[in-house]
């Protein structure tokens, strides 16, 4: 068994007889150790559903506005992005450790046929909400007369 040990113990900072506990727990949960963590993070839940009129699309984005998101379909793809930054300023505080965070993830969705101009939207409880009626499909043969 391997115990609670980090596996880089050597590259704790360690700053006179305190170790940086920050640093230590940063460590321990790295990308090498734990790949699939640093996985949760990147993308979203995405589930897509159809019937014989249109597409459905629930994207579950919990902790971002509605003006985070933007949505666009271009060449039978639909496109959802979001964006979030945070940075927080205290004023009159003398700063010895400040941080931002910036978060960003996007998702495709190859949507066939689909009427482009009556695409909906709709965000509510961190859940978005599309929906793309089918249209005709182009026909996949075409006879090209010769003049």
């Amino acid at each position: 068994m391997f115990g609670i040990t980090p596996f880089k113990k050597n590259e704790v900072a360690q700053t006179g007889d305190v170790v940086d506990f920050y640093n230590l727990v940063d460590n321990f949960f790295n990308d090498r150790q734990f790949p699939m963590m640093s996985l949760k993070n990147d993308t979203f839940k995405v589930d897509v559903k159809e019937n014989d009129t249109e597409f459905m699309v629930d994207a579950e984005v919990p902790g971002y506005e509605k003006g985070d998101i933007h949505i666009c379909y271009d060449n039978e793809n639909l496109m959802i992005q979001v964006e979030k930054k945070e940075e927080k300023e205290e004023k009159g505080e003398k700063y010895i450790h400040r941080e931002r965070s910036f978060s960003s993830m996007q998702r495709g969705i190859y949507l066939p046929n689909v009427l482009e101009d009556q695409i909906k939207a709709s965000f509510e409880n961190g859940v978005l909400k599309i929906t793309a009626p089918k249209g005709q499909a182009p026909e996949s043969k075409k006879e090209i007369p010769i003049e």
